[in-house]
């Protein structure tokens, strides 16, 4: 099992520095908009993998219950010795658990940096939609009506 707080602490750490090493290079607002978008990588990168080990679990699943149905010549074990399209399929979502969980304690570790860093909480980047800007410029227009 990987070291989650080992590998948390190795990114909170690489953030840091990398935030030390623009020293006064970057404002404010830059450093904000700049990590955000580096811990919004590494968040996506988890979430990726998180939904990608479900998927295959749910597979791994699947075909572990088809073998128990002795109905169906083609969902048979394979012969001995060898190594069946489920047990494979259980290796395969066992190892994707892992690197889940590694890329897990990574993006922990860029949030907790972001907070350090910046001072705020991390929050996904959400563009504005287009309606929120018509009704900003409707209630700039009626405001402007009075004044």
């Amino acid at each position: 099992m990987p070291d989650f707080s080992g590998i948390r602490d190795a990114h909170d750490t690489l953030l840091r520095k990398t935030w030390t090493a623009f020293d006064e290079a970057l404002n404010e607002t830059a450093t904000k908009m700049h990590f955000q978008r580096i811990v919004g990588t590494y968040v996506a990168s988890a979430q990726g993998a998180g939904r990608f080990y479900s998927e295959k679990l749910t597979e791994a699943r699947t075909l572990t219950a088809k073998l128990a149905n002795e109905a169906r010549d083609e969902d048979r074990d394979a012969p001995a010795g060898f190594e069946s399209k489920a047990q494979r399929a259980r290796q395969f979502a066992a190892d994707l658990a892992i690197q889940a969980y590694a890329l897990l304690a990574a993006a922990e570790g860029a949030v907790e940096a972001y907070l350090q860093i910046t001072g705020e909480d991390w929050k996904p980047y959400v563009a504005p939609s287009e309606t929120e800007s018509v009704e900003r410029k409707s209630a700039a227009a009626e405001l402007g009506a009075f004044g």
